[in-house]
């Protein structure tokens, strides 16, 4: 890939005084440009957004490369990106709005109110010749806590799963949990409850389709669609105007172009994905939402939803949850003994939240961060962290299906906090 210009278009004009003001050495933070330019002249991204916020202001952003190569389409800071796992963080927020309004308890059996959850089963053996296995009665039910912080023993179909339970679920016909046009929440999510769990609720993190049961359980809870009740109780109160499940016609030139490496060359994904979900073209059939991967959504718009965290809940004098709820929601849950994640990406020792990676006093050597940042990223190389202390907001975002070159999130990380003066 040959090496791109780089396309710098910011809705804010970021000064030397406005860097200062925000502790940030202007001379330092081009670094931030030269992570993101290497990776293009390597031929690793076709193009990026990055928005780093410091005290609540806007100190960098900035487009980079472009958003389809073949059309010479220069990257814009608002493009639209396939933001995947990202989406956990805001059904998580989604669940929490509903706990505050009493319609359950963190603590509540998940059959309480999905049946089909009722006595669950973990796998105990398993026959590769034909995906079939023995079982036996887990220790307890799966809680509404188990589903937000990843301790069920649910698996994930397509990814960071044991694959014995990818055959499972395979055979089993249950979505990979990026989001499907050829069904529903409620039948997934009921077939889902039928397979083995991979171990007894709360023994281990084990990263899985947990918050698409959440997406689930936000539809039975509020009697609405999950892209309805997102759309009005956070979207449109936060004003995050390029973040949906199915783009609109209207914004979908704004939808930047998926790639992927192939023989050492990055190209456009030409070939169906997962169950080949399409923001772009949305079968109004299928109701599947995916509340763990399947939104869409701008750095600007996500970095919305991360500052009313930061606010303790609150967005534009608008208090959209308490801030005993979001101090719960970045607290560790992960209890003693819990085995950490088995994610690669992660480091150990681990903490996570209700939707979050976070930085403990065990993993603060790890990294720059300060103890109580809270992280997260989507399957398509998309990144972001907030850390409290700093009161600072980091947003990368690129677009590539199976990326060899995650580590882009962090070198991004690492610029920022060498740009820092204060």
């Amino acid at each position: 890939m040959k090496k791109y210009m780089t396309t710098v278009i910011t809705a804010l004009v970021v000064t030397f005084t406005s860097y200062a003001q925000s502790g940030l050495n202007a001379q330092r933070t081009s670094r931030i440009d030269d992570v993101i330019n290497r990776h293009i002249a390597a031929g690793h991204i076709p193009g990026a957004t990055a928005l780093v916020i410091r005290h609540g202001q806007v100190v960098y952003n900035k487009a980079f490369g472009y958003a389809d190569v073949a059309a010479r389409k220069p990257m814009q800071t608002d493009n639209i990106f396939r933001i995947a796992s990202q989406t956990k963080a805001i059904t998580s927020l989604g669940v929490m709005i509903l706990w505050e309004e009493g319609k359950f308890q963190l603590d509540d059996p998940v059959s309480r109110f999905i049946p089909a959850f009722k006595n669950p089963r973990v796998k105990v053996s398993f026959n590769p010749k034909d995906s079939t296995y023995t079982t036996r009665p887990a220790s307890r039910e799966i809680t509404v806590r188990d589903l937000l912080r990843h301790t069920s023993g649910i698996a994930y179909a397509a990814v960071f799963s044991d694959p014995q339970m990818q055959a499972i679920y395979a055979k089993a016909g249950v979505p990979s949990g990026i989001g499907t046009m050829a069904s529903d929440l409620k039948t997934k999510i009921n077939l889902l409850a039928q397979q083995p769990l991979m171990h007894d609720p709360g023994q281990a993190f084990t990263y899985g389709l947990n918050t698409d049961v959440l997406g689930y359980l936000i539809e039975i809870w509020s009697g609405q669609r999950l892209d309805l009740f997102l759309q009005q109780r956070v979207f449109a109160p936060l004003d995050m105007q390029d973040t949906y499940f199915h783009l609109p016609a209207g914004k979908q030139q704004k939808l930047v172009t998926l790639y992927e490496e192939v023989n050492g060359k990055m190209l456009p994904v030409s070939h169906p994905i997962y169950e080949g979900v399409d923001p772009l073209f949305p079968n109004r059939q299928g109701t599947y939402l995916s509340g763990g991967a399947g939104l869409v959504s701008t750095t600007g718009d996500y970095a919305k939803f991360l500052t009313l965290l930061l606010q303790k809940g609150k967005y534009n004098k608008k208090t959209i949850v308490s801030p005993a709820t979001v101090a719960l929601m970045l607290s560790n849950q992960l209890e003693t003994g819990v085995r950490p994640s088995p994610l690669p990406a992660q480091p150990e020792p681990f903490g996570f939240g209700l939707g979050f990676s976070l930085e403990t006093k065990e993993n603060d050597h790890l990294m720059p961060y300060n103890i109580g940042t809270f992280s997260w990223g989507g399957a398509f190389n998309t990144h972001y962290w907030v850390d409290p202390k700093e009161e600072l907001i980091g947003l990368v975002f690129t677009q590539e299906y199976l990326s060899p070159y995650w580590s882009i999130g962090d070198e991004f990380k690492v610029a920022v906090y060498q740009a820092l003066e204060d």
